[in-house]
């Protein structure tokens, strides 16, 4: 009970030390994007009506990496835990500065190529490193979907970030999904990287809602979140008991993961690359029905609250209740998908 305590303890550090980080770092960021000029201009395709600071993922960066330094000297972490954060913390600076990167080149970005290119060569440092699917086989099978997931993932929250609230809410409540599956377990950095990402991403929150403070995380922001979000998913254990215990991670990134799907088939379904933006995102979809986008974005966290707990509970129940646990979630997912598809856009 002693050892319990005190993890929670150190898991609530980790969870609040980027969160008080993050909520002083954002302002100041936003002052130095306005300075710099550095917005994201509205478009055709981008629905805000003003141009915004862009530099709010540098925030979420800072006071994530951050955080995990402190820990770093505040605790022992065995080997394999630091072998495991530094992979985290070099691959997501990489994909922070390639988000980074195409935030200064809007409105053209950096180009399609170019980005998968620099995204899979860091899923394939993950995956060597052992950041990787461990119930499929053969090996070369399980290195290939990993590197497949962390980079789908990646963008799954770039993808998502269409809405103030979105894809930062939807990053804070899958970090504390993965948190409640893996503590209290031997999976110490998977416990450390989610209260790390939650906080920070928390902090992010009260400015990105801001009408007078709004600022946006951008590319920098949402493709580092979905890689912490894509390695923190490969670091626990879900089958304990029951084999259907693997599929946890799919819902609780399954709002993010649905809408990347959702609009690659619709745009597919139109003839249009699944790569080019467009509005057939669920999120904007509710919006045309009369939901306000502040409900939208409430209505996209319950629903992510309510995946992660299901999603713990498969992980906890013996396979007779988890086979109508999934079969359940698979087809309500499949009646809402059907439902959203019919409004027009």
């Amino acid at each position: 009970m002693t050892d319990l305590l005190e993890n929670f303890r150190l898991y609530l550090l980790a969870f609040l030390i980027p969160l008080l980080v993050s909520l002083g770092l954002t302002p100041l960021l936003r002052r130095l994007a306005l300075k710099l000029g550095h917005l994201d201009k509205p478009t055709t395709i981008k629905t805000h009506v003003i141009p915004t600071p862009l530099l709010g993922g540098a925030a979420v960066f800072l006071a994530f990496s951050l955080t995990l330094l402190v820990m770093r000297f505040y605790t022992s972490f065995p080997t394999g835990t630091l072998r495991d954060l530094r992979v985290i913390l070099i691959g997501g600076g990489v994909m922070f500065l390639l988000g980074l990167a195409d935030d200064l080149r809007k409105p053209h970005g950096l180009g399609v190529k170019t980005k998968f290119a620099v995204q899979f060569a860091v899923a394939f440092f993950a995956v060597f490193y052992g950041m990787r699917i461990r119930f499929i086989q053969p090996d070369h099978l399980a290195f290939a979907l990993s590197v497949v997931w962390i980079v789908g993932v990646s963008n799954a929250f770039n993808i998502i970030d269409i809405m103030d609230g979105l894809s930062a809410g939807q990053a804070a409540i899958a970090a504390f999904g993965f948190l409640l599956i893996a503590f209290p377990s031997e999976s110490i950095y998977v416990n450390f990287a989610s209260a790390a990402l939650a906080g920070a991403a928390a902090g992010f929150l009260p400015y990105n809602l801001s009408r007078r403070y709004k600022i946006f995380m951008g590319d920098s922001g949402s493709l580092f979140c979905g890689f912490v979000l894509a390695l923190v998913a490969l670091g626990t254990k879900y089958s304990e008991v029951n084999p259907l215990g693997v599929y946890a991670p799919l819902f609780i990134l399954a709002v993010p993961i649905y809408d990347t799907f959702f609009v690659s088939v619709m745009r597919l379904r139109r003839g249009h690359s699944p790569f080019l933006g467009s509005k057939d995102h669920f999120a904007l979809r509710l919006e045309k029905l009369g939901f306000s986008r502040r409900r939208v974005v409430w209505l996209a966290s319950l629903a992510s609250l309510a995946l992660a707990f299901f999603a713990w509970l498969l992980t906890q129940v013996p396979l007779a209740w988890g086979v109508p646990i999934a079969a359940v979630l698979v087809v309500e997912f499949l009646l809402v998908s059907a439902a959203i598809a019919k409004i027009r856009i």
